[in-house]
């Protein structure tokens, strides 16, 4: 009998553990991204901040890129974030790409971003490359990886990429061309190509990796994010997924380590991982990171007329 009742106490252990859920944190780069005449930036910020809160998102990371902070507003809208229990991290001030600058000019570009950073609340020392772009070659990645390790920040690695960006880019001509916009459908295409970069991620993680890992989604604070990201964490969420703090990704055992030695850092650490490991460029970027893709997605959808 006690054999027995060991049997099912164990078969009841495997099943739970082997159900947990995913795990996946929010980030959002460049903000305060400037408003519009389709929506100003705190419209945008505040419609992101209620929409994490519709879906109890407890915690997101805001990577500010502090050259866009122009005015007393775009001050207002990073402290909302904060006062709404989100953190702040480092982007950098001018959003210059190492692989194209100096090693001193781009850390003269850091210190001023990090000056500016100490007079916000729940600020957290993580640095996150402007375009994913970690130096060109392996000396240079050392020396900026030496410099932030003085300051003790950390690298705000992502691990799903995609390109928000651009959908966010096609939605702002249409409307400055005054066009019809099926917002039904483009929300559609947001979650649907957001979804298949989460899932391929994951995918890399576990067959180049051989293990799960806590991922961070790469977003921007843009005019999508504002209208659609309540719909996207439910999206997330059904397919059985947890949310989970930005704080908690970044302490995942198999990620954390950062090596100067990774060269292909553009799609995030875990393609960077893989690609190390052996795995070829061409198999570890999602089909969705294309503008021709996204192109034909956007007119099979018919979401501007």
């Amino acid at each position: 009998m006690r054999a027995f009742i060991f049997v099912i106490a164990f078969m009841a252990l495997f099943f739970c553990g082997s159900s947990a859920s995913k795990e996946i944190a929010l980030t959002f780069d460049d903000a305060p991204l400037p408003g519009n005449s389709f929506m100003s930036g705190e419209e945008k910020t505040q419609r992101i901040i209620e929409g994490l809160q519709a879906q109890q998102v407890n915690d997101a990371l805001f990577f500010v890129t502090t050259g866009n902070i122009n005015d007393e507003q775009g001050i207002e809208r990073l402290n909302a974030y904060t006062k709404a229990g989100f953190h702040l991290g480092h982007h950098s001030h001018g959003h210059f790409s190492l692989n194209k600058s100096t090693s001193n000019d781009y850390l003269l570009d850091f210190y001023q971003s990090h000056l500016i950073l100490q007079s916000y609340d729940n600020v957290l020392k993580l640095h996150r490359f402007p375009f994913l772009h970690y130096g060109e070659t392996q000396e240079k990645r050392e020396q900026i990886k030496a410099r932030l390790e003085e300051l003790q920040y950390q690298i705000g690695y992502v691990t799903v990429d995609n390109f928000d960006w651009y959908i966010n880019s096609k939605l702002l001509d249409a409307i400055s061309k005054k066009k019809s916009i099926n917002y039904d459908r483009l929300k559609e295409v947001y979650v649907e190509t957001i979804w298949r970069s989460i899932e391929f991620y994951d995918q890399v993680a576990v067959k180049h990796l051989g293990t799960e890992v806590k991922h961070v989604l790469l977003l921007h604070e843009n005019e999508l994010a504002a209208l659609f990201i309540g719909d996207l964490v439910a999206h997330i969420k059904s397919k059985g997924w947890k949310i989970i703090a930005p704080s908690e990704a970044y302490k995942d055992p198999t990620l954390i380590k950062y090596s100067a030695s990774l060269e292909f850092n553009k799609q995030g650490r875990v393609a960077a991982m893989a690609h190390d490991r052996g795995t070829d460029k061409a198999l570890l970027r999602s089909e969705a990171e294309n503008t021709q893709y996204l192109d034909a997605l956007l007119k099979t959808h018919s979401v501007f007329k």
